[in-house]
């Protein structure tokens, strides 16, 4: 089975919803069967690197509240986040453009690695208040998930894999994303935000039982082009003497 993520490196429940996904699949009967696939997508693809003010100031002036509420929001977030383990520092997170992070995952998927990169980046961002806008703490970050780093600064300094991460977000649009965490399950069951660990028990099950049977086409019972009882144990097809 196949589970298809779509997420943001500063986008605080995504990083609460791949823990609860985690969680729910360490759970599942079948989980050395299924594959996580991270997707791209950014939470403002206009947004500049460099940003004036801290998170807080940020989440104020988009949504029209006083700082004090939007720490309170925050605080309501890090209390989501320390339930699964989590330990939010939105004092010194450093709100950037995560275009250049994405692409850097499509090369770290071509070498295998996309999971590592995924988790050290979120965790950078959202507990450490790494700058995922500098191409050298990128690099750095990269290198500590396995990347190499002089490839890693090749790639960032150049414009590859930027049709990766549109393709996936053009992808998304299709799919009717509007947010994220946004996660498919084996292309027929979604599940959209951090929601509880019951749900994702749910769609665990629920993807898992309902997998298409294999449907064999031909008659069976004709024996065409295929070995059975040892006809094809000797070259011709006969069986051994």
């Amino acid at each position: 089975m196949k589970i298809e993520v779509w997420s943001d490196y500063v986008c605080p429940f995504c990083y609460i919803g791949k823990r609860r996904l985690e969680h729910a699949l360490e759970r599942f009967p079948n989980k050395d069967q299924v594959e996580v696939v991270y997707k791209s997508f950014e939470l403002d693809p206009n947004s500049p690197v460099q940003h004036n003010g801290d998170i807080h100031d940020l989440l104020a002036g988009k949504y029209g509240m006083s700082r004090e509420q939007a720490m309170a929001s925050n605080r309501s977030v890090s209390e989501a986040a320390r339930g699964v383990g989590l330990n939010y520092d939105f004092d010194n997170m450093r709100y950037t453009n995560t275009f250049d992070a994405h692409r850097l995952a499509h090369f770290a998927a071509e070498k295998g690695l996309s999971p590592a990169l995924t988790e050290r980046l979120m965790q950078a961002y959202f507990t450490e208040g790494a700058f995922l806008g500098d191409h050298e703490e990128l690099a750095k970050l990269a290198a500590e998930a396995g990347l190499d780093k002089d490839e890693v600064l090749a790639v960032l300094k150049s414009d590859t894999y930027g049709d990766k991460v549109r393709a996936d977000e053009d992808e998304a649009m299709q799919l009717g994303v509007r947010g994220v965490p946004f996660f498919v399950l084996d292309g027929k069951f979604a599940v959209s935000g951090a929601q509880p660990d019951s749900v994702f028990d749910q769609a665990l099950e629920r993807a898992w039982g309902e997998r298409p049977a294999l449907t064999v086409l031909g008659d069976d019972s004709a024996d065409l082009d295929g070995c059975s009882d040892g006809s094809c144990a000797v070259p011709g097809g006969g069986k051994p003497e």
